[in-house]
């Protein structure tokens, strides 16, 4: 174990340490001493201290909000690890406690689990939880790492992530497509046949350059091509344009049977088979002993199990159900 420089720490107010905290997570000297119940010039003060004694500004503001540096992204994980170690140790060793916890956590998510688990997820901690707030945010690929790295998001949910050294990875469920398409305005089989499919015109969502977004690697694996007419950066503009246009939406089979026929339309499984990487759950190796991290993630998975195609969420519901009954 490390020797603990007693005299350096000594001359160091460790109240600052919690201060910092509050900047990290709130992004605001007003929000943060709101926070903290001091006044705004207490918190001014401790900032001021803070950038002397680090030799670094730490916060700079950009608009309404106090963006962090650098050395204060460094620095947020081990602040919010050595504070909650702490109050661990001063109150005895208690454990989380979901129904009394204070707490924001901030998520990363793909378009499909956007629409998939929020709604859930949202139901799930006003009953749990009613202390815990979830900011879910649609994340690039490419800033999900840094983020997950410096504290900026607890963790991320979607299909295109991968594992490393440093986070931790687990896959939810292995993602499979369905097309939708409004009878009123296309006179189709149901289920839709593969030529009819080719031959029709199509909506897709799309968060790159291309018409096809993130079925396109799955068409050309699959060798076909679709008329795409339409590509939006979200699920419900694409269901949105199939109610209202005669086209064929194309998206996930879960989104399909959860959100198609709330708009009038059709769900037919996709005549083709496209392959896709199964969602999942990351999160940095250092949150793998957070014990609020580790119940949000649990929470994450009892969400996800209960939105599933038709026939699974009957079976999710019936074990609620029973689960009741055992305690009635």
């Amino acid at each position: 174990m490390a020797t603990i420089d007693h005299f350096n720490l000594r001359s160091f107010d460790l109240n600052l340490l919690v201060a910092f905290d509050a900047l990290i997570s709130e992004g605001s000297v007003t929000k943060a001493a709101k926070r903290l119940k001091i006044q705004q010039p207490a918190m001014s003060h401790s900032l001021s201290t803070l950038r002397v004694l680090l030799q670094d500004e730490l916060f700079i503001r950009v608009g309404q909000v106090m963006q962090p540096t650098a050395r204060a992204r460094s620095l947020a994980v081990p602040v919010r690890q050595a504070l909650r170690q702490a109050q661990l140790a001063l109150t005895g060793g208690l454990g989380f406690d979901p129904a009394t916890e204070e707490r924001t956590f901030r998520i990363a998510m793909s378009p499909e689990i956007e629409l998939l688990l929020i709604p859930d997820l949202t139901a799930r901690l006003r009953r749990l939880a009613p202390g815990i707030k979830v900011l879910a945010r649609v994340f690039p690929y490419e800033a999900m790492e840094p983020s997950l790295e410096d504290g900026t998001i607890d963790l991320a949910v979607g299909c295109t992530y991968t594992k490393t050294s440093r986070r931790s990875f687990e896959p939810l469920y292995e993602t499979h497509f369905a097309c939708c398409f409004n009878p009123a305005l296309l006179d189709l089989p149901n289920p839709v046949g593969l030529d009819t499919y080719l031959a029709a015109e199509h909506a897709t969502i799309s968060q790159n350059d291309t018409l096809q977004g993130c079925i396109k690697d799955a068409l050309e694996m699959a060798g076909v091509e679709l008329d795409v007419v339409m590509a939006g950066p979200g699920y419900m503009s694409v269901l949105s344009a199939a109610q209202v246009s005669p086209v064929i939406a194309t998206v996930p089979s879960r989104i399909a049977e959860r959100y198609g026929p709330l708009l009038g339309l059709k769900v037919s499984p996709l005549p083709v088979r496209l392959s896709f990487p199964a969602v999942s759950m990351v999160w940095a190796n250092h949150a793998d002993g957070d014990a609020a991290n580790a119940w949000l993630r649990q929470q994450i998975r009892d969400s996800l199990a209960c939105t599933g195609v038709a026939g699974e969420k009957k079976v999710c519901e019936g074990q609620v159900l029973e689960k009741v009954a055992e305690l009635g």
